[in-house]
């Protein structure tokens, strides 16, 4: 039978257990940029000895946010703020993966902290 804390090898990949982590939308970031919220978030589970981290939902375009608050991959300006967690993860020997993700005809609204609402498609913080 499968114990929860074998490590297991997937693809190349060995992950230390079985505890994975799975995405947490956290509304956390602007213009799509992680700061040091998800650091200490994702760090936190690295540190932990979680086998797997996942990031929340990250959107790979500004227009299929679930909210102006999420995390993003659509600029090059976004992947230096990635590595501080994702080296930190590795630093823990934890794998990190990403949630790609596109909210499609209901992306774009406020965060839920904010107040749900829909935001103008056509500004140019979208």
């Amino acid at each position: 039978m499968t114990q929860l804390f074998d490590s297991i090898t997937i693809r190349g990949t060995t992950f230390q257990n079985r505890a994975w982590v799975s995405p947490m939308c956290q509304h956390s970031a602007t213009d799509g940029i992680p700061n040091k919220w998800h650091l200490v978030h994702l760090g936190s589970f690295a540190l932990g000895g979680a086998g797997l981290v996942l990031t929340e939902s990250t959107a790979v375009a500004p227009i299929g946010r679930i909210s102006s608050a999420d995390t993003g991959l659509w600029v090059d300006s976004q992947i230096e703020p990635w590595s501080e967690s994702v080296d930190f993860a590795h630093s823990q020997n934890t794998p990190i993966g990403v949630q790609l993700g596109h909210a499609g005809r209901k992306a774009s609204v406020s965060a839920a902290c904010d107040g749900i609402r829909r935001l103008d498609r056509h500004r140019s913080n979208l």
